[in-house]
């Protein structure tokens, strides 16, 4: 229920020293309210008495459906050619809204410092500094403090209705790699064959209810899916070849709850050495869910598959940590909970993050399974049990078909 966030929420500006918090990234207005903003004009504002409110564009409304709002303010259109702008379109819903929850001084908190989070749109607006400035405008007898670790800490813990939602990216995920692997064919490009996995995401999320639902995918086979350790992948225009590995990078959203999955795929009967990758892999991912359980540090997961992959004289080619938070992050390494060596975090009932034990060595290519987890006082739930054994991985390319000859 909405009254679990709200209550979170609460206790966590109270915990703070905080009257209340102001924000306006999207991930942070959804975390606050239930509502994912489009174009990131909205202000998301909750007190320390558990009361929500949003200022939004008029043009979002319907999107505020399944919010948990006291107070909804709406933005004059600012399309409308008067000249200002958005900052000054702002100010007088986001002072309505602040009386209307009787927020008029005390200690508020405010989102700083770097931060990565998911796109919401293909471009959104962030105030950035001038949200204080509006604030410290409006709010004289106040005094603004950063509250980036306090929302940090509030998305790394999802509520019940939260974690009913990221289940539901996580099964519309499984269904759009079903639809991917059954497409692949030899010389496909990369980025045909991600354009397979990633046509699925926005109907099957429609689908299961969602008002907004897509992603990005890439694909890099053979050689390439060496290097996808890297900062970010990419399709390229290269045909893919029988025996190949292909690894298959997906993060997909429905409305606003995020996933992370990689499955890496062989187009016909992988080699030796392929084998013996997928073999280090696959025994890494089930020490790492072995190892997941609520009390447990993160650190100790990431050593348990990291342990593996050195027994198979594979450390080095296991070039980054095993995991880390998602569900309203998408690929920010630095969510919580980091599955990584060094990490002081503790996994708490609720937690969810991937799982993404990998071998990448140059000349033969990449196998990642990159999974996600809901962190239980038993173990592990796994979210994202599809294509799991090699079995499943293999994908049979179809048959050359003979030259028609014609006398």
């Amino acid at each position: 229920m909405s009254a679990d966030r709200r209550a979170r929420v609460a206790d966590a500006l109270r915990d703070a020293g905080l009257d209340a918090v102001v924000a306006a990234l999207p991930a942070n207005v959804l975390l606050l309210t239930g509502y994912w903003p489009v174009i990131g004009t909205a202000v998301a504002v909750a007190t320390v008495e558990g009361q929500v409110g949003v200022v939004i564009p008029p043009d979002e409304r319907d999107l505020t459906a399944a919010a948990w709002t006291d107070v909804i303010s709406e933005l004059p259109p600012s399309r409308r050619g008067d000249g200002r702008s958005v900052p000054e379109l702002l100010e007088g819903p986001l002072r309505l809204l602040l009386g209307r929850l009787g927020v008029g001084g005390g200690r508020i908190g405010i989102e700083s410092g770097p931060v990565e989070m998911p796109t919401s749109y293909v471009g959104a607006w962030l105030y950035g500094d001038t949200l204080r400035t509006i604030l410290e405008r409006l709010l004289r007898f106040a005094t603004t403090m950063p509250a980036a670790d306090v929302l940090a800490r509030l998305r790394s813990r999802p509520v019940p209705l939260e974690l009913d939602r990221i289940r539901r990216a996580a099964a519309v995920v499984g269904g759009a790699y079903d639809d991917g692997a059954q497409m692949i064919a030899p010389t496909m490009t990369e980025a045909e064959a991600a354009a397979g996995f990633r046509a699925g995401l926005e109907p099957r999320g429609l689908a299961a209810g969602g008002l907004r639902a897509g992603g990005l995918v890439s694909c890099m086979a053979g050689p390439e899916s060496a290097a996808a350790y890297g900062s970010h992948a990419r399709s390229s225009a290269r045909r893919i070849r029988r025996g190949e590995l292909l690894l298959i990078h997906g993060n997909s959203y429905v409305d606003g709850y995020w996933t992370d999955v990689t499955r890496t795929y062989v187009l016909g009967q992988p080699g030796a050495r392929q084998r013996e990758l997928y073999d280090a892999v696959h025994d890494a991912r089930r020490a790492a869910l072995g190892a997941i359980r609520a009390g447990v540090r993160a650190a100790e997961v990431d050593t348990a598959a990291r342990r593996v992959m050195q027994s198979r004289g594979l450390g080095d080619a296991f070039r980054h940590a095993t995991g880390h938070g998602v569900g309203l992050a998408a690929i920010n390494h630095d969510a919580e909970p980091r599955l990584a060596q060094g990490s002081t975090d503790v996994l708490e009932p609720g937690m969810v993050c991937n799982v993404e034990p990998a071998a990448y060595v140059d000349g033969v290519g990449g196998v990642r399974h990159c999974d996600m987890v809901v962190v239980t006082d038993a173990g592990a739930e796994l979210l994202t049990p599809f294509h799991a054994s090699l079995e499943s991985l293999v994908l049979e390319a179809p048959a050359a078909q003979p030259m028609e000859v014609r006398g």
